[in-house]
């Protein structure tokens, strides 16, 4: 009639999501903390090569450039805004500060923070990170 198995749940022990999220933020694997995460700037690796801990499941898509346009913005903006209502500094100079400083702080966060979410994913078990082999 009907399949019991369908039902069940697999108590699986928990995963530390903080630990995980600072490990992908140092670019660390989130489940031993020592391989890294990244073979290439943004390119994660398949596995780690010290756990081998598969990390092909990710799925960081859009979230990764989303919180660093929101981190940039709420870095650069104040600082822009403080500069130009104290100092009044002419054109060129807001024109050489903050188009460098919004791409050097995008470049050193994006993949910081690729690697954090892709331990939040690893820690919560989301897509694949399960362990459990899908029939797709």
């Amino acid at each position: 009639m009907s399949d019991t198995r369908l039902y069940e749940t697999i108590e699986t022990a928990p995963r530390p999501a903080f630990t995980s999220i600072l490990r992908g933020f140092g670019g660390l694997c989130p489940s031993c903390g020592r391989g890294r995460i990244f073979h290439k700037f943004l390119k994660v690796s398949d596995t780690c090569p010290n756990c081998g801990e598969e990390l092909f499941h990710h799925q960081a898509d859009d979230a990764p450039p989303y919180f660093t346009i929101m981190i940039v913005g709420h870095i650069v903006v104040p600082l822009m805004l403080w500069l130009e209502l104290d100092y009044l500094p002419p054109l060129w100079v807001h024109a050489a500060i903050w188009p460098t400083l919004t791409l050097l702080l995008s470049l050193w966060f994006l993949p910081r923070i690729k690697g954090a979410v892709v331990g939040w994913q690893w820690a919560l078990r989301m897509h694949g990170f399960d362990g459990v082999k899908h029939d797709d």
